[in-house]
C-alpha cells in the first residue's frame, strides 16, 4: 500500500512488529508484545515533527545553510526558512528503493547526487532488522565521488512505553555535556551539565523538561560488541524503552513538545530521543564528522529495545 510515507514494509518476528515507509526510510511503528516503543505514524498522515525519519548526510542544522570546503563557501538550500538554516540533510523527502527483504529485515537505499552546496555523490542505505526485544538499525554509505566526502547521520524517533503518558516517563541520559545554542538553535558552546537543568544522568520526569538540545560526552551503559545504551525512558512500573547506539556515535538530541496531535485532534506531550553521529552544524565545526575516502564506505548502528 502507498501512503504519504511511501510504500509500506511490515516486519514481524516473534514478539516484535515494525512498519517501515520508503519515504525518508521512516520507522512508522514498532511494538514488542503489542506495546508501542515509538509514537506510531497514523495511516494517511505524514510523520509529525519528522518522527522516525532518517537524517543524512547531516542531522540537525547547518548554520545559515553555508559551509566551506577546500576554501570555497558553499550554499545549501535553506530548508528551515524561519531560522535561515539547512535542516536535517538531503533525503527527508526521498523515496528509497526496497532492496534485500525477509520477514524480519529490509534494506532501503537512496543516492545523494551532487546538488546545490553539495558536490559529492553518495550511495546510502538503511537496514532495519528485528531482534528478540526490539530493532537494530544500520546505516551505510559508499562514496562514489572522486574525492573524500563528509558524512554524518541521525534519526528522529519519538519514544513511548506503551500507553503510559509521556509526561510520566523518567528520561535518563548519561551525558556529561550539552550543546548550548543561540536563538536560531545554532551552537555557541559545548559546556558540561554539572549544576544545570540539562543534567539527565540521574533521570528526570519528562513532564518537567523543555528541551530541544543535543548532548555530548555520552557514557554508554551496558557496553558490549561496540555499542551501549545511550538513553532510556522508564515507566512508573519499571518497564523501559532503551535507545542503544554504537559507542562511536557520540551525540543524542532530546526534543520535547506539547503540540503532538493525538487522537481526535487533542494535543499532548511527546518526546524525541535522537541518535546522532555528530552535533548541530558539524559541517562547519567538524565535530563528529566522518570523511569517507573516494570509493570508501562507512556503516554504523543504533536500535531500540523493550525491557
Amino acid at each position: 500500500m502507498i501512503t504519504p510515507t511511501g510504500r509500506s514494509v511490515v516486519l514481524e518476528s516473534g514478539r516484535v512488529r515494525a512498519e517501515i515507509g520508503t519515504v525518508a526510510a521512516v520507522l512508522r511503528s514498532l511494538t514488542v508484545d503489542g506495546v508501542d516503543l515509538v509514537e506510531p505514524t497514523r495511516e494517511g498522515h505524514v510523520p509529525q515533527f519528522g518522527n522516525g525519519t532518517v537524517l543524512v548526510p547531516w542531522p540537525n542544522r547547518v548554520k545559515d545553510a553555508r559551509w566551506r570546503h577546500d576554501g570555497e563557501e558553499l550554499l545549501l538550500a535553506v530548508t528551515e526558512p524561519a531560522r535561515g538554516n539547512a535542516l536535517h540533510g538531503l533525503l527527508r523527502t526521498a523515496d528509497y528503493e526496497i532492496g534485500e527483504r525477509t520477514d524480519r529485515s529490509v534494506v532501503l537505499g537512496a543516492i545523494i547526487p551532487p546538488q546545490t552546496g553539495w558536490p559529492f555523490f553518495l550511495d546510502t542505505w538503511v537496514r532495519y532488522e528485528l531482534e528478540e526485544d526490539g530493532i537494530a538499525v544500520t546505516h551505510g554509505a559508499v562514496n562514489l565521488s572522486g574525492e573524500s566526502a563528509p558524512w554524518a547521520v541521525g534519526t528522529h524517533p519519538f519514544l513511548r512505553v506503551g500507553d503510559v503518558p509521556v509526561e510520566d516517563l523518567v528520561l535518563t541520559l548519561p551525558a556529561d555535556g550539552y550543546v548550548d545554542v543561540d536563538d536560531r538553535l545554532n551552537p555557541v558552546g559545548f559546556p558540561g551539565v554539572d549544576g544545570t537543568a540539562f543534567d539527565l544522568r540521574g533521570g528526570r520526569r519528562v513532564g518537567e523538561l523543555t528541551l530541544d538540545t543535543a548532548f555530548h560526552g555520552l557514557r554508554h551503559a551496558n557496553v558490549a560488541s561496540g555499542h551501549g545504551d545511550a538513553a532510556w525512558v522508564e515507566a512508573p512500573d519499571g518497564t523501559r524503552t532503551t535507545l542503544w547506539q554504537d559507542t562511536t556515535w557520540g551525540y543524542v538530541q532530546v526534543f520535547t513538545t506539547d503540540a503532538w496531535e493525538g487522537a481526535r485532534g487533542r494535543h499532548r506531550r511527546a518526546l524525541a530521543v535522537e541518535p546522532m553521529t555528530a552535533p548541530p552544524d558539524a559541517l562547519n565545526s567538524g565535530r563528529g564528522l566522518q570523511w569517507i575516502e573516494a570509493g570508501g564506505a562507512w556503516e554504523g548502528s543504533w536500535g531500540l529495545r523493550r525491557s
